[in-house]
């Protein structure tokens, strides 16, 4: 499903990803730990086609992510959904507007994007919430409207960097159990984070990076 083959990426010369090596199987849930500035976010960007290694291959279903061609990068991003830290709503659209953007970009017929947009918010939870704006909701909430934003299109994959990062321990709990939800209907999941205690909530395989090195997992990793 995902596979990094010696990936190594610099910012002005200093090393921010080295000789980076593993593959995620299809179906897998994998948390990528680590402190910030380890290169977890520059990682999760590659997969994507944000950025682009100095060194290595990356795949993603059998692509070469470092050979797509910039037109092609939109394709991708359609297969794999991203969650932020920050969340990135439109401050001036509605829940449901935030949600159908991916949609509306691709063109599709307005039923099938009420459609599409209703099942994502009801699967993470807030389909009551679809005519409010970003600004009147929770952290919590919001977070939840990243996700159905990010599931909208039914990607193979989802990346999530940092997802917890804003929420308080109960709210962390909550959107961990979404995301294994999500993992347990098919879709590959990769969460980044800093965290522990989400590495305790998960109780998934664990990708360690420190200084852009991979290291051996904590002894807290459990299999999966």
């Amino acid at each position: 499903m995902i596979q990094l083959i010696h990936v190594s990426k610099s910012y002005d010369r200093r090393p921010a990803l080295s000789d980076i090596t593993f593959e995620v199987e299809k179906g897998e849930c994998v948390l990528l730990m680590g402190p910030s500035g380890a290169g977890k976010s520059t990682l999760l960007r590659m997969l994507i086609g944000a950025e682009h290694p100095d060194d290595g291959q990356i795949f993603v279903q059998g692509k070469n992510v470092t050979k797509l061609k910039r037109s092609e990068v939109p394709y991708l991003r359609r297969k794999v959904g991203s969650v932020f830290q920050d969340f990135r709503l439109l401050p001036k659209k509605s829940v449901f507007d935030n949600v159908a953007l991916p949609l509306i970009v691709q063109g599709l017929p307005s039923v099938d994007i009420r459609r599409k947009v209703a099942e994502a918010l009801r699967a993470v939870g807030v389909e009551h919430k679809k005519d409010q704006w970003p600004t009147s909701l929770s952290a919590g909430e919001q977070q939840r409207v990243c996700i159905a934003r990010a599931i909208v299109n039914g990607p193979v994959v989802l990346l999530a960097d940092e997802p917890t990062g804003n929420l308080d321990p109960e709210l962390t709990g909550e959107i961990v159990e979404l995301f294994k939800l999500i993992n347990a209907r098919g879709t590959t999941v990769i969460v980044s984070t800093h965290d522990p205690h989400v590495m305790g909530l998960v109780n998934r395989r664990v990708i360690t990076l420190q200084q852009g090195v991979m290291v051996p997992a904590p002894e807290l990793r459990v299999g999966v």
